[in-house]
C-alpha cells in the first residue's frame, strides 16, 4: 500500500475497532515538539519543568497551577489551549469525535492550527486505500489554503504557503506569484497535475508542490467530489454522493451548503435572489450539487431536492475551504442518529 501525508502524524496514533484514530502518547509528544510549546532560552523555571515533564509522561494530569505558575502571559496562553486540548483528544472516543463536536458547537477560542491538523489526520485516516492521486491532491484544500490564478485559460489552485515562499524568489515583480511560477522555466518547481505526471504525487505528498488544474480537469473536480464524499462518510456515517454542475438552475432549490466565508456570502446573496457583479461571480472556483441516499435522514425542509456546495475565493484570491462547514451545514434531521 502506498504511503502518503507522514506529515499528518497518523503513525502516531491507534485506530480503534470502531475505524476512529485514538490520541496517544507519541501524539501529544508531537505537539509538544511545536515551537510555540518549546521553551525559549529566557523561558522561566515553571515553563521549563513542565514541558520536561511532559515529555516524560505526555498524559499526566496538569493542574491549573502548573500553567498559572509560568511567568510569560503568551506562553501561559498557548499551554492552556494545548492542555485542553490535549485532555479532550484523550477522553474521547475517537479524534473524529473530537472534530465532530468542534464542528456543531464550534471551536471557541481554540487556535485553528489545531483545527487543521485535527483535519488532517482524520482526513489520512478517511483516505487509507485510496490509489488515485486527483483525489489526495484535492484533499489538501481541506488543511492547506490555496492560491488561485488562471493559467492558458484554466483556474489553477496551488498551495499558498509554497506560493507565498516562492513569491521571495520572483525577480518578476509584474506577474502575480502563482503565474510567474507557471511559467515554462519555472515547472520544475510548481508542476500542474495531469495523466503523465500524477504518479509523482505519491512521492512528494508532503512538499505541497502540485498545482490542481480545478478549471480545466475533469479528474480534478471529481476528485474533490470523491473526498467530500468520503469525508462526510467517515465523519457521520452517511452515504451522499457529490456532482460537479456549471451553475445552480433550480428554481426551487432549498438548502445550500459555503465551504469557505466568501462562498457563505455568495450563497446568501443568491439565496436573497441578488445579482452578482462580474467580479463576485469569478470568486467561484466550484459548483457542486449533494444528495443524501437515505432521504430518512434528511430534514422535511429539504426533502428530496439536492443540497448545493459552493466554494469560493476571497478578494486575495486565496481558497480557505472549511471542512468543518460539511459537517454542521448538512440537513439532517433531528431524528437522524448519526456521529
Amino acid at each position: 500500500m502506498r504511503e502518503f501525508w507522514v506529515a499528518s502524524g497518523h503513525h502516531l496514533t491507534r485506530r480503534g475497532d470502531h475505524g476512529g484514530l485514538l490520541a496517544t502518547p507519541e501524539l501529544i509528544m508531537a505537539y509538544l515538539a511545536r515551537p510555540e510549546l518549546m521553551p525559549p532560552e529566557d523561558a522561566c523555571e515553571a515553563e521549563r519543568h513542565l514541558h520536561a515533564s511532559l515529555l516524560a509522561d505526555p498524559l499526566r494530569p496538569v493542574p491549573k497551577a502548573d500553567i498559572a505558575a509560568i511567568v510569560d502571559a503568551d506562553a501561559r496562553e498557548n499551554w492552556t489551549f494545548m492542555i485542553s486540548f490535549r485532555d479532550r483528544l484523550i477522553a474521547a472516543p475517537s479524534l473524529e469525535a473530537v472534530y465532530v463536536s468542534l464542528a456543531r458547537k464550534g471551536a471557541g477560542d481554540l487556535p485553528p492550527i489545531f483545527l487543521s491538523q485535527l483535519c488532517h489526520l482524520i482526513l489520512r485516516n478517511a483516505l487509507e486505500g485510496c490509489d488515485d492521486p486527483y483525489m489526495l491532491r484535492a484533499a489538501e484544500l481541506f488543511y492547506r489554503s490555496q492560491s488561485a490564478a488562471v493559467h492558458d485559460g484554466a483556474l489553477l489552485l496551488a498551495d499558498a504557503e509554497v506560493v507565498e515562499a516562492q513569491q521571495h524568489a520572483q525577480h518578476d515583480v509584474h506577474l502575480s506569484p502563482l503565474t510567474a511560477m507557471l511559467q515554462p522555466q519555472a515547472f520544475g518547481e510548481m508542476d500542474v497535475m495531469d495523466d503523465e505526471n500524477a504518479w509523482t504525487y505519491w512521492s512528494r505528498s508532503d512538499a505541497h508542490a502540485m498545482a490542481m488544474n480545478i478549471g480545466g480537469n475533469a479528474k480534478a473536480r471529481a476528485g474533490l467530489c470523491r473526498v467530500i464524499e468520503r469525508w462526510i462518510a467517515h465523519l457521520l456515517g452517511i452515504t451522499v454522493t457529490v456532482e460537479t454542475i456549471a451553475s445552480i438552475e433550480d428554481r426551487d432549490w432549498r438548502w445550500f451548503i459555503g465551504l469557505d466565508s466568501e462562498a457563505t456570502r455568495i450563497g446568501n446573496a443568491l439565496w436573497n435572489d441578488a445579482a452578482l457583479d462580474g467580479s463576485e461571480a469569478e470568486r467561484i472556483v466550484a459548483l457542486m450539487r449533494l444528495s443524501i441516499e437515505d432521504t430518512r435522514l434528511v430534514d422535511e425542509r429539504v426533502g428530496q431536492r439536492p443540497v448545493y456546495l459552493i466554494l469560493a475565493m476571497g478578494a486575495d484570491k486565496v481558497v480557505r475551504l472549511k471542512p468543518q462547514n460539511l459537517v454542521a451545514g448538512l440537513p439532517l434531521a433531528a431524528a437522524a442518529n448519526v456521529a
